[in-house]
């Protein structure tokens, strides 16, 4: 080979490995980026962790579950498998259909939410809040026009992890807020001081208990757990201890009841509805909070949803409203 040739080639071989490595040390950034995002924007943020302990409950629970249409979470029922490595192959198709111009403005309009998700909690932990000004300003200038889309995605994520409803407090300065889905002290902090909200955990304990039939015992509730990986006597970078939160805290706001199996011997124990929670939410409220948290609806899970509804009627002749009234 002539030597111009073959200086050429060495060079075009010196390229083809520059971009190679470049791509390779790509793809580790990327895995960086999604590990860091999922890690610190929800307390099992940890991805779909969260949705898990549903759906452990969708495979445990009372009587025969349809299986749900699922995209994010992975209930374990029958043909959720097969559902999301169809989806994984559709997604990978319609990705590399995309323009690569229009697959980046997808991926830029991602961690747009996701820096916009960050700053809202960052926010709450300081306990301020936010102006749409400065929400704007974050989501950049060619953003803006679809800064609803935005903050609706982020909203969403937020209300799904932590049981924060993102809401627009003063209209006239366009001031927002996340409020807790649930009356606990400071905004779902249980106790005085900065820091992020428990309510996503108490919600998530909630409807453990409702699926398992209105008690579960301790047992069950830590195995589930587990897999939003909150363990006990591991001290949690949201939660703190969580056994002293459940066992304790939790039980003194009069959320939940702890108490003894009726006959056990050794002692187990088991967890109730406490009367601030029956007070606060519904059945149906909290069956809602875990079809979100799955990425599904409530009637996937038939048996409990039908209990919802009874509870609502009965909720409703309470009150003795027939209609306009907050349980309807």
């Amino acid at each position: 080979m002539p030597r111009s040739h073959k200086s050429k080639h060495q060079a075009y071989e010196k390229r083809c490995r520059a971009r190679g490595e470049t791509q390779g040390e790509g793809a580790k950034a990327t895995a960086v980026a999604e590990e860091e995002s999922t890690s610190s924007s929800s307390p099992q943020c940890e991805g779909n962790t969260q949705s898990q302990p549903a759906a452990e409950l969708c495979s445990t629970s009372q009587g025969p579950q349809s299986t749900p249409v699922t995209t994010i979470a992975v209930i374990s029922c029958p043909g959720s498998d097969e559902a999301s490595n169809s989806q994984d192959e559709d997604t990978a198709e319609a990705s590399e259909a995309l323009p690569s111009t229009e697959s980046s403005d997808i991926d830029n309009l991602a961690k747009i939410v996701v820096f916009l998700e960050r700053f809202l909690l960052y926010k709450y932990k300081m306990k301020q809040r936010t102006l749409k000004e400065e929400m704007l300003r974050l989501v950049g200038i060619y953003y803006q026009d679809r800064f609803p889309e935005i903050l609706k995605k982020a909203s969403e994520h937020i209300e799904a992890v932590f049981a924060l409803d993102v809401r627009e407090v003063d209209s006239t300065r366009q001031l927002y807020d996340l409020v807790s889905k649930l009356k606990l002290p400071n905004n779902g902090r249980v106790r005085a001081g900065r820091g992020l909200p428990k309510t996503g955990l108490l919600m998530n304990i909630l409807g453990m208990i409702f699926i398992k039939g209105n008690r579960a015992t301790e047992e069950e509730i830590w195995r589930l757990l587990g897999l939003m990986r909150v363990y006990a006597g591991r001290k949690h970078f949201i939660y703190g201890e969580p056994k002293k939160l459940i066992t304790k805290d939790l039980v003194r706001l009069k959320y939940l009841e702890y108490r003894q199996v009726t006959g056990s011997d050794p002692p187990r124990y088991e967890f109730l509805w406490g009367p601030k929670a029956h007070l606060e939410t519904s059945k149906m409220k909290v069956l809602q909070f875990l079809a979100k948290v799955n990425d599904t609806v409530p009637t996937a899970f038939p048996i409990c949803y039908k209990e919802a509804l009874q509870d609502e009627e009965e909720r409703t002749r309470a009150t003795g409203c027939s209609k306009g009234c907050h349980y309807c």
